[in-house]
């Protein structure tokens, strides 16, 4: 059987724990997962490199093995997304970003979703336009702290899990204690997946993923069969 999901994931080396969206063992179905050459995490985050090409061909042979839809390993890909639906032919979903005006949707009056971002400075309107994200959107990150932003930014070989978890919880306390309007988390950085359910827990707030955001997709793509249909009799 054919993966129904695509992945294009970047150029990168630092350890894809259990949850981490390009670790295939993250998922209760089959996906196919393209390297998209020279997309380091540096390129695609720090400095905004025009790699769009790149992921256009990744996307092309993802297709071509068949894939009913693509998805991404990075939140800011929403800068491609216009590109990437128009081009490849399938459903694309490049960003947890996506999913913050939905969640905004589903909360009381007064309340509305943040951004937890592996990189606040690097997060510029046009990634949030581009993932259709109200601008006034409380944002908090995991720059600055022990482990998480720098091992992933500077595709470190080693992960230390309890620091990165630790930046994590830490960057959500912070946030929803400087924000009472706050009624939801969406992490941006799907390399965060892991620690969802620590944020949520100490918190004590629903915590939106690229792993919901994909699953959703993935059950939409290639919905259940509950009953079988018959001919009315």
């Amino acid at each position: 059987m054919r993966p129904t999901i695509g992945i294009l994931m970047l150029d990168s080396q630092f350890p894809r724990i259990y949850g981490d969206v390009g670790n295939p063992n993250t998922w209760g179905f089959d996906v196919a997962i393209e390297v998209v050459p020279k997309a380091t995490p540096q390129a695609v985050v720090c400095r905004g490199e025009d790699l769009l090409d790149q992921f256009i061909m990744a996307g092309q042979r993802l297709v071509i093995q068949g894939v009913s839809g693509i998805t991404t390993t990075c939140g800011f890909l929403s800068i491609y997304q216009d590109k990437l639906s128009k081009v490849l032919g399938v459903p694309v979903l490049t960003s947890s970003l996506m999913q913050v005006a939905s969640v905004n949707a589903t909360l009381p009056e007064g309340k509305r979703a943040a951004i937890i971002t592996i990189s606040a400075s690097a997060l510029t309107t046009d990634y949030l336009r581009a993932a259709k994200v109200p601008l006034d959107t409380p944002i908090g990150t995991t720059e600055g702290g022990l482990e998480f932003s720098r091992c992933i930014l500077n595709d470190e070989s080693v992960l230390d899990v309890d620091l990165a978890r630790k930046d994590n919880v830490n960057a959500a306390l912070a946030l929803v204690k400087s924000d009472p309007s706050i009624g939801a988390l969406v992490l941006e950085c799907t390399n965060m997946v892991p620690y969802a359910a620590n944020i949520a827990a100490a918190t004590g707030m629903p915590v939106y993923s690229m792993y919901n955001l994909i699953s959703w997709f993935e059950i939409s793509l290639q919905p259940p069969q509950f009953c079988s249909l018959t001919k009315a009799q």
